[in-house]
């Protein structure tokens, strides 16, 4: 059972005026010199001389920053999305630190994402409506959807994506999540490219190919692209339709895998994947194109949230386990299975959809955890740092 409320983000669009534009990417600005500057003082205290700055030295480096002639600018904006883009690199660091993630990256003014985060010292909520610190007129939101009766807002994150639109994120306590009645419903689940899932079931949900839909007018748009020169007002325009169509391509993926995810969290307790190496296996130039339009890994991330939002079970099995070559009925070992094998009989005399038989044995090895307690996933972070499992070459079947 959660002990407490779930602290949920509620994404919005937002139109902005011509002032509030200017203001928040100025802000913008900032806050990306501002993340650039401690990391390259953190960077370099690291590497002459063997010391860790922390949060606190930073944030006096930042007071110093501003009464410089050069950095002046920084005193225009508001303090606070200064401040937490410090937090971030410090999360950023703890991450490094314990090996969890890579070294913090710098911030790019044309390939990172545009955002400022503030907190509740920084804007005004008053009846429905949202001020930013340094704006003296609400934000012109559209409430596509309400927020928690009674709920308040503790973070607000304004965005720019590459297409030009404005978002802002608000982060609420939401009653609502709250554990779903426990059932006795299992299922395992195989992502392929023809099909997007294949349930233990034997039920097969499809695989839109969203890219692919738009593939003509994405081609096409990238080819007036490469005719414009570049630093020019045309070129722009013409990368903002290039990223018009990308967005719409991601957003339609997003919300089939949000129905998905929801289903099989709606209607079973535990549910039973595999553990892929997407990044890796995009190595496959064959293959990477629909596995990015297919969206593994955002589909793993929305059930894993979800699941534990609602009490639900997700184990993850390990990536060589050899869910297609494995007879579910009598556990023989098949010596191949090339990919364009879709269908196969096994020695015992059974015959298997190559996909379904899969999904079968991911949950067979799944169950195997819960009533032995024996781990499958392998390890990610054990002693010494080096994984549990080598990968030598990317999974290959789809």
């Amino acid at each position: 059972m959660l002990s407490e409320p779930v602290k949920r983000a509620f994404r919005y669009r937002f139109y902005p005026t011509e002032a509030q534009a200017a203001e928040l990417s100025r802000t913008f600005g900032c806050v990306r010199k501002v993340y650039n500057l401690a990391l390259q003082a953190r960077s370099e205290a690291w590497a002459l001389r063997g010391e860790r700055v922390g949060y606190e030295a930073t944030s006096a480096l930042l007071t110093a920053w501003k009464r410089t002639e050069e950095l002046a600018f920084l005193a225009e904006v508001s303090a606070v999305p200064l401040q937490q883009a410090l937090r971030h690199l410090q999360t950023a660091f703890g991450h490094f630190w314990a090996r969890r993630a890579r070294f913090p990256r710098f911030k790019s003014r044309k390939k990172s994402r545009a955002s400022a985060e503030y907190t509740r010292s920084a804007f005004r909520w008053l009846d429905g409506t949202l001020t930013l610190a340094k704006m003296a007129e609400p934000l012109d939101i559209r409430w596509s959807r309400p927020l928690p009766e009674g709920a308040t807002p503790s973070t607000v994150t304004v965005s720019r994506d590459s297409a030009g639109r404005w978002f802002v994120s608000l982060l609420c306590e939401d009653p609502s999540v709250t554990p779903l009645p426990a059932t006795d419903a299992v299922v395992g689940i195989d992502v392929g490219l023809d099909h997007l899932l294949v349930l233990s079931t034997g039920e097969k949900i499809g695989n839109p190919r969203h890219e692919r839909r738009d593939r003509t007018a994405l081609a096409k748009a990238q080819r007036t692209l490469c005719r414009k020169q570049k630093g020019s007002n045309n070129r722009n325009k013409a990368r903002v339709k290039v990223a018009r169509v990308h967005a719409r391509i991601a957003d339609r993926r997003t919300d089939y895998l949000h129905k998905i995810t929801t289903r099989l969290v709606r209607e079973t307790q535990t549910l039973v994947i595999e553990d892929l190496a997407v990044s890796n296996m995009v190595g496959n130039h064959r293959l990477a194109r629909a596995i990015n339009d297919a969206g593994w890994r955002q589909f793993r991330q929305f059930l894993e949230y979800k699941a534990s939002w609602h009490g639900r079970n997700v184990i993850a099995i390990d990536r060589w386990f050899p869910s297609s070559k494995l007879c579910s009925a009598c556990g023989a070992l098949a010596a191949e299975m090339p990919l364009h094998l879709r269908t196969w009989t096994c020695g015992c005399g059974a015959s298997h959809d190559r996909d379904v038989n899969a999904a079968r044995n991911i949950l067979a090895a799944g169950l195997a955890v819960t009533v032995c307690g024996a781990g499958v996933r392998p390890q990610r972070n054990p002693p010494g740092g080096q994984s549990a499992t080598k990968q030598k070459t990317p999974r290959r079947e789809p």
